[in-house]
Parts: structure tokens; C-alpha cells; sequence
């Protein structure tokens, strides 16, 4: 009963600041996953040029984000970011510490780890595209521009959904390494409960439930993009993708 009362939405219960941690979590992710997709579509569009100077910026950043623990990383985004905007303000005349927000910092780092896989699924979804739709389209005079929008983009999307559904996932749990920063996001909201009320292992498996439910909720989310993106491709096509 007393665990009930703790989960609970009453006076003495952590129920509401559970649920607003998780919404946190998704805001954090879903800014992350943003961000990542343009850094990502950047740094593909790089490594596909076939310039040997992008090509090798495009490698060295996918090599150090996916290759760097992700703690480090926000480590250095947090303290360096805060370090440069207080260098920046006492530039400006401000005397005195400018701390970077939580929330920002979080998702630059996630965003900028999400980007490193996300260039590798969007380089993966070109290069699958069938080449005689691309040599069909120059053939009947299609310009860059409209070759990109009609054929590259929607096909390079269709492919990369399922990619993109588990860097997703990773960017979800890294969010959780974003309560060193002391974001009240849903790991740091379960580390507060549990020291406060002493029932570690009560919060904690009410954190790990309310991970699955949202890893869950997002597969159903992804499977259906999937199945809706693939609605009008032939199965046999579906297959060899």
C-alpha cells in the first residue's frame, strides 16, 4: 500500500513528477533526433560528394562520435559550453559565471551522437536506391533539384526508417546520462525518488518500467511510419530493401 502511495498522485506521492520526467525525456530526445538529422544529412551528403577533404571530415566525425563514450561527450558540451558562454558575456562586459542550460546542453550532445549514426543510415538509404532510377531520371532531362526532391529524398526516407527507429532508441537511453548535467529528466527524477523516500529499488524499477513503455510505444510509432512509407511498393521490392 505504502508503494501504491509513493507511485501515486497524492500529496505524498511522485506519480506526476514521474510522468513529467518522461515527458522531458521525449523532449529531450526528440530535439536530440532534430538536431542529429541535420548534422547527419550534412555530414552523408559529405562522405557521398567524393571530395577527398569532405569525405574525410564526414569519416573523422562519425569515427569520434560513435567511438567516444557518450558521457564524455556531454561532459564536454556542458563545462566547455558554459566555459565559452561565460567567456563570451564577461567579453561583453558580464561578470560572473553563465552556466549552459540542461536541456540544451543535453540535446546538443545527443543531437551531435544521434548525427554520427544518423550519416551512416542516411548514406546506407542512398547508396540503396536503385542506380536505373537515377540514370532514368537524368535520362528524360530531371535537373538536380527535381531528381532530389522527387526521387532521392522520398526513397533515401523510405529506407532510412528503419534506421532511424534504432538510433532512436539509442538516443533514448542516452538521454538518461544527461541527469549528470541535473536535468530532471526521467533517470535523474528516479535518482532523486529513490534517495529521498529510500526505496531505490521501487523507483528504479518505476523508471525502467516507464523506459519500456516508451521504447515500446515508439516501435509502434516506427512500424507503423514503416508500413505506411512502403504502403505503395511491391512486396518483392519491400523484400530486397
Amino acid at each position: 500500500m505504502a508503494s501504491l502511495e509513493l507511485l501515486g498522485f497524492g500529496s505524498t506521492g511522485w506519480g506526476a513528477l514521474l510522468i513529467a520526467a518522461a515527458l522531458m525525456t521525449l523532449a529531450v530526445t526528440a530535439t536530440a533526433l532534430a538536431i542529429g538529422a541535420v548534422l547527419g544529412a550534412i555530414v552523408a551528403a559529405a562522405k557521398l560528394s567524393g571530395n577527398l577533404i569532405l569525405v574525410t571530415l564526414g569519416n573523422v566525425y562519425t569515427t569520434v562520435f560513435r567511438g567516444v563514450p557518450e558521457l564524455l561527450i556531454i561532459y564536454l558540451i556542458y563545462f566547455g559550453g558554459s566555459s565559452a558562454v561565460t567567456s563570451i558575456g564577461q567579453a561583453m562586459g558580464y561578470e560572473g559565471f553563465l552556466g549552459l542550460p540542461s536541456f540544451v546542453a543535453g540535446a546538443l550532445a545527443v543531437g551531435i551522437i544521434s548525427g554520427a549514426y544518423q550519416a551512416e543510415v542516411f548514406r546506407g538509404s542512398f547508396l540503396a536506391i536503385s542506380k536505373g532510377e537515377l540514370e532514368a531520371a537524368s535520362a528524360i532531362g530531371m535537373h538536380r533539384g527535381m531528381r532530389l526532391r522527387r526521387i532521392i529524398m522520398p526513397q533515401v526516407f523510405r529506407l532510412a526508417i528503419p534506421g532511424l527507429g534504432n538510433v532512436w532508441q539509442l538516443s533514448l537511453k542516452d538521454s538518461a546520462l544527461v541527469s549528470v548535467t541535473g536535468l530532471a529528466e526521467l533517470m535523474r527524477t528516479s535518482q532523486v525518488a529513490a534517495g529521498s523516500t529510500r526505496q531505490y529499488f521501487l523507483f528504479f524499477i518505476a523508471g525502467g518500467c516507464l523506459y519500456l513503455l516508451l521504447t515500446s510505444l515508439s516501435d509502434r510509432i516506427f512500424n507503423g511510419a514503416e508500413r505506411r512509407a512502403n504502403r505503395s511498393m511491391p512486396a518483392s521490392a519491400m523484400g530486397q530493401a
